[in-house]
This record gives C-alpha cells, sequence and structure tokens, in this order.
C-alpha cells in the first residue's frame, strides 16, 4: 500500500498511540484491553520485558506528574494487516522540562476492522527538542 491509505493509517495508529499516552487511558482497563492485543508484549526503556497482564496490573496505578510527549511518527507496513509504528517521545514535567527521551516502535496488528498494538519498545537516547 502507498499513498492516500499509508496517510490515513499512520493518522489512525498515531491517534491510537496518543491515546496510549492519555492519563485517563493508562487508568482504563477497560480501553487498555481494547488497544491492547492478547498476546501483547514490551520491551519497556528499562529493558525489562512486560506483557498483558503486568500492563493492565501496573499502568492503572501508575502515579507521577507530567505528560508523555511524541512526534517523528512514522509508518512502516512489512505484510497485510501488519503496521510498524516508529516515533520519538519524552517526559514533560509540569514546569516544562522533558527527560526520558526515548525513540519507540509499536507493532499494531489490523483485526475486523480494529488495530490492536502486539510489541512495543522503547530504547533510552540521548535528549532531543520535540516538534
Amino acid at each position: 500500500m502507498s499513498g492516500r491509505s499509508d496517510d490515513a493509517l499512520l493518522m489512525i495508529l498515531t491517534a491510537l498511540e496518543r491515546e496510549l499516552h492519555e492519563p485517563a487511558v493508562r487508568r482504563d482497563v477497560r480501553r487498555l484491553r481494547e488497544l491492547l492485543h492478547p498476546s501483547f508484549l514490551e520491551i519497556g526503556r528499562s529493558g525489562y520485558r512486560i506483557d498483558l497482564d503486568d500492563v493492565l496490573r501496573d499502568l492503572p496505578t501508575e502515579g507521577g506528574n507530567g505528560s508523555i510527549v511524541a512526534d517523528g511518527f512514522e509508518l512502516l507496513q512489512p505484510a497485510e494487516g501488519v503496521a510498524i509504528l516508529l516515533y520519538r517521545s519524552a517526559h514533560r514535567s509540569p514546569s516544562g522540562v522533558d527527560s526520558r527521551h526515548t525513540m519507540r516502535s509499536s507493532t499494531w496488528i489490523g483485526e475486523h476492522g480494529e488495530w490492536r498494538m502486539v510489541y512495543h519498545q522503547g530504547t533510552p537516547t540521548e535528549p532531543f527538542d520535540i516538534v
């Protein structure tokens, strides 16, 4: 696929990814189950392996101030119904200071007209400016 369909899918997956950055969604186990594939696996920026049960147990109780900011979204489509979203993110404190700069990769599976994340990886990187 290429062109307009790629642009549309990039917009859809970017919106879903940004939704996962929202504190209200991160606390909503029902919505997390809708967005994450049952076989979800993550290799976090910490280097730890995290599965769906870990996410559903830990993410809703995650504390902290600030927000997740992200940019540079790119789409790869290695096969029909499979999409990889690449981007970078940082944690922004309430005072506007960015930290925890990370390169990210999310693999999404399209089934029954819905996209669900099946894999995510975060790799620490040098600081950069979010656009």
